[in-house]
């Protein structure tokens, strides 16, 4: 193990060196040279301080979409300026507008994106074309802000403390923004040197503009920054910040009623110009939302969002490699006790509980990106009733565990990257332990038009033995251009096994997959752009070889001049599938029939107050009376720029459908069976202002089955008809949840939330039943009623310091 990683650093050191000898892409970039003030402006959203008219200024923005390159029209003309002082940089942004009256400006909740205007910043201090922290202010004054990461997903989990207004004028709208050097990451040097891009988008004319050239078919938008110096002689101040918690809960159910008060801390420290450490004492998540349970039938478990915003918030860099499911922390006990004949268990905790987790991450200003993660969760008991004695013992279900994730991510060639992974979970006692590691590569070329990828992974669980698993990818691909392409390739061992700290589901196969995109990006005569796109993926078991399915797959999306989008695609298996899963038992596999998936769906514009999504799916089996219906439609109306509503409806159907049944000694039994399940949801948010917001979030699920007949799995993966096998599965889950909730931004930082709650599931062992007499029946079953009131109070340091002073 130490001579891995001993190579490992080897490496880092060798691409960090060849890195520096690679010439920079030579992209055009345009500068900024900023002058720094002694008296700050106002944040009032009006530029009539003095200090405006002399501030230097970016100008001629560009069209990014839907026609890329095209200079910004004059009567849309954008300019913003830029000063500095020792506190922070400030921001004033025209925008002009021959229509004001028309400027959009739907308010939303704080990181919601609402039909609106919306004027941005990103800042990337290193100038490394990687990471960038992204600032958005909407028309209507709310506030959203996002991590930027080169080839992955934004963000929007990451929350700064800024400040911002705006103000809509005959001539357009105005911006001011102050971003504290508390909330960007730069280095410790007397000049300093920034990438910058600034970003307008006019939500009538749907068009995204920005002051760099930004272009559309090769790269990433972090590749296409700008240049801002001058900013000389700051001191990056000390990233203290402290945000205590007060909540306090009354929950009713089954006619008993409790109270609970609870408080405790988050802290978040800079410990140098590029890493946080960031904690969590004694956490309360007791205001998450509602899991949205299904009725589960296939072999895997469900797997569920993140909503914990401890786990969600600077995450990058411990998500790489897919190793870290934090839902495993604070999840369900990892053993169920045994009991005797004469026993039961009578309390059994639904949920471990989170002693306390902290993280530290940054990135060197070479590249050099390091995440730790640890946390810790409490011993857990269930308790056992001796139904013929009385007595009654505890027996630990889960010991004290302690939780960890190391990441090493090494960046060069500004667009390039290799990263070292590794997760360990250790149990108290003769509990199960694990550790998991990976190495990732993601190369692209100096022009990003081709890029080279893979991992090499690695799973050691240790219980009663060590059981050791793998897995691989490499692929290679072509991300520029109208035409691209993709070929990779990946195994994944029988022994695979990441679900102490991570999420893993299929094992012991390999599958080989080739694509082909066609795209338009530039507007034609009739759409906007155009996306085609061709998939070729084989599948078989790794050991012993088994073919398991071909796959082929076409999908197209087109948008209109109008703005509406829609497309479909089909999905075919030529030569049906031999399903090494479904019969929950290692070395056996289920055929299944060849089918023809068959889609379309239509998108209104957004822009309208009414929208709609409509999509149809339908499968289609060679098997006599097998199919799959499933449609979904959304419905969104925007009563005004207050009020919004959105309905969502999900039915299935699935028709005659095979699945397991059982198993008895070395039998395993199969059942055909009728699946319809039914999903509705309903979405309201009334928003008071940009500080203020009352929401309702409405989900009923229904789903039920009914078997018609069964079978025994034969050894060649056929099925023959069977009476020794009459077990009733029928069923009904039923899940229903509520949750009302007020929220008030009063202070940069600082919230108060006031919820109420209601959520009842059932299961019963019959099906078909009514709907009315299905509705009546969960509604018999004793609900949760729950209300809970939180305050959370941001702390700066560097503001806290100067009341003292003022005090003093």
């Amino acid at each position: 193990m130490k001579f891995k990683f001993a190579a490992f650093l080897l490496l880092f050191s060798f691409l960090k060196i060849y890195s520096q000898k690679v010439e920079k892409d030579s992209i055009s970039r345009k500068k900024i040279t900023l002058i720094k003030i002694n008296d700050a402006p106002k944040i009032d959203g009006i530029l009539d301080e003095e200090i405006w008219k002399n501030a230097p200024v970016a100008e001629n923005f560009i069209e990014r979409n839907p026609t890329n390159g095209k200079p910004e029209s004059p009567d849309f003309k954008t300019t913003v300026k830029v000063l500095y002082d020792d506190t922070g940089i400030y921001f004033g942004a025209t925008m002009i507008d021959p229509h004001p009256e028309n400027i959009q400006k739907q308010l939303a909740e704080r990181d919601d994106i609402g039909n609106d205007d919306v004027f941005g910043i990103s800042i990337n201090g290193y100038d490394d074309h990687q990471q960038a922290m992204l600032f958005l202010i909407q028309a209507s004054g709310v506030q959203a802000d996002a991590k930027i990461i080169s080839n992955a997903n934004d963000d929007f989990s990451w929350n700064a403390v800024w400040f911002s207004a705006v103000k809509i004028n005959e001539n357009g709208w105005t911006v001011e923004i102050k971003i504290p050097y508390s909330e960007l990451r730069f280095p410790k040097k007397d000049v300093q040197t920034w990438g910058i891009n600034f970003i307008r988008m006019i939500q009538k004319t749907r068009q995204n503009l920005t002051w760099n050239f930004v272009d559309n078919k090769k790269a990433t938008y972090l590749m296409y920054d700008g240049i801002v110096e001058g900013i000389q002689n700051i001191q990056p101040p000390l990233r203290l910040s402290l945000t205590p918690y007060f909540s306090t809960y009354f929950n009713h159910f089954n006619g008993k009623s409790t109270a609970n008060f609870n408080g405790g801390m988050d802290i978040k420290y800079g410990i140098n110009d590029a890493f946080t450490f960031d904690m969590t004492l004694i956490p309360d998540f007791g205001q998450t939302s509602f899991d949205n349970s299904i009725l589960n039938l296939g072999p895997f478990e469900q797997q569920f969002e993140e909503q914990r915003s401890f786990f969600t918030e600077g995450t990058e860099l411990f998500n790489k490699g897919n190793l870290f499911y934090s839902r495993r922390i604070g999840g369900h006990p990892s053993v169920y006790p045994e009991t005797s004949v004469d026993e039961k268990v009578t309390e059994y905790p639904s949920k471990v509980k989170l002693f306390n987790a902290f993280k530290i991450s940054g990135r060197t200003n070479k590249g050099l990106g390091i995440g730790f993660f640890n946390g810790i969760t409490e011993k857990m008991e269930a308790q056992i009733l001796n139904e013929k004695t009385g007595e009654t013992r505890n027996e630990v279900v889960e010991p004290w565990t302690n939780y960890n994730v190391l990441v090493l991510d090494q960046r060069f060639h500004e667009n390039s990257s290799v990263t070292l992974v590794n997760t360990n979970v250790v149990r108290d006692g003769n509990f199960r332990d694990a550790n998991s590691t990976a190495f990732l590569w993601n190369i692209n070329d100096k022009k990003n038009i081709y890029n080279y990828y893979g991992a090499i992974k690695g799973s050691w669980v240790m219980d009663d033995g060590t059981k050791f698993g793998s897995r691989g990818q490499a692929g290679f691909a072509k991300n520029s251009g109208k035409n691209r392409f993709s070929f990779d390739g990946n195994y994944v061992t029988k022994n695979w096994d990441i679900n102490d700290l991570g999420f893993s589901t299929s094992t012991n196969f390999a599958n080989y997959n080739s694509y082909y995109g066609y795209r338009i990006l530039e507007p034609t005569k009739k759409f906007n752009n155009i996306y085609l796109n061709f998939n070729v993926n084989y599948y078989h078991r790794l050991a012993p070889y088994l073919f398991t399915n071909l796959v082929i797959n076409h999908n197209n999306q087109f948008t209109n001049k109008n703005f509406r989008s829609y497309g479909g695609g089909f999905e075919l298996t030529p030569f049906g599938e031999n399903d090494i899963y479904e019969p929950r038992t290692a070395g056996r596999f289920m055929k299944k029939p060849t089918y023809l998936n068959t889609w379309i769906w239509t998108e209104s514009d957004s822009r309208k107050k009414f929208q709609y999504n409509l999509n149809f799916d339908y499968y289609a089996y060679n098997e006599k009376g097998r199919n799959l219906v499933s449609p979904s439609f959304y419905f969104r109306y925007r009563f005004s720029d207050q009020f919004s509503t959105v309905w969502r409806f999900n039915p299935s159907f699935s028709n005659n459908e095979t699945g397991f049944a059982g198993k008895e000694g070395t039998e395993i039994y199969m059942g055909k069976r009728q699946r319809n399940t039914y999903e509705n949801s309903l979405t309201s948010q009334y928003t008071f202002n940009d500080k203020m917001s009352l929401s309702l979030a409405f989900r009923h699920y229904y789903s039920d089955v009914t078997y018609k007949s069964f079978f025994t799995l034969n050894e060649d993966g056929t099925l023959t008809s069977t009476s020794q096998f009459n077990k009733n599965l029928n069923g009904t889950y039923n899940s229903w949840n509520v949750d009302l909730r007020y929220s008030w931004w009063f202070a940069p930082g600082s919230q108060l939330t006031l919820m109420y709650r209601n959520a009842v599931d059932d299961y019963l062992g019959i099906s078909r039943m009514k709907f009315k007499d299905n509705f009546n029946t969960l509604f018999n079953e004793p609900m949760v009623n729950n209300i809970s009131l939180k305050l959370t109070y941001y702390l700066d340091y560097n503001q806290a310091k100067h009341w003292f002073k003022k005090k003093g």
